[in-house]
């Protein structure tokens, strides 16, 4: 019986150091442990009709939505950034400028447009959860078809216009 538990300390004494270097040598590849910071977002310039591409969410939907090409970039903290012009069934303009990040399927305001074409920082610019059911769900269509189709590899900014115009063809 001693000899049994005697053999088994001397297998843990083997094991033990070489699952702790293991441990640390996984821990190096481990891109987990760096903290995410996000960079500063610029505010672009005001959009410009010529630079609007139509994107469709619902085919049911009477509301028109359109992302500013100018203002589309992928920041290196793995964001996409844009602006969003929206046109309600009921002829009111929205503009907000706004940021997907992939990783995390979240979504932030970081500016609102106002009449003047100046902008308004959003009152509450924090990251909220792309959810399947919420209810203006341009969000959940820019995440999955256009910015996001790979959580570790983005499009460059270029890719994702080039991405919105192949599908407006068919907009109004």
């Amino acid at each position: 019986m001693a000899g049994r538990a005697l053999a088994a300390l001397l297998a843990l004494a083997v094991v033990w150091p070489a699952a702790a270097q293991w441990r640390g040598w996984e821990a190096d590849f481990d891109e987990e442990t760096k903290a995410w910071t996000e960079i500063q977002a610029r505010i672009p310039a005001y959009p410009k009709p010529e630079n609007l591409i139509p994107f469709e969410v619902a085919a049911a939907s009477a509301h028109r939505y359109y992302i500013d090409a100018a203002s589309l970039t992928v920041g290196e903290d793995g964001v996409v950034r844009y602006t969003l012009l929206l046109r309600t069934a009921g002829g009111a303009t929205n503009v907000s400028f706004e940021g997907i990040r992939c990783e995390t399927r979240e979504q932030k305001f970081y500016a609102n447009g106002r009449p003047d074409g100046g902008w308004a920082r959003a009152r509450d610019p924090k990251w909220r959860n792309i959810e399947p059911t919420q209810v203006s769900p341009h969000h959940r269509v820019l995440f999955r078809d256009f910015f996001c189709n790979s959580r570790f590899l983005l499009p460059t900014a270029k890719q994702i216009a080039d991405a919105l115009r192949r599908e407006s063809w068919h907009i109004r």
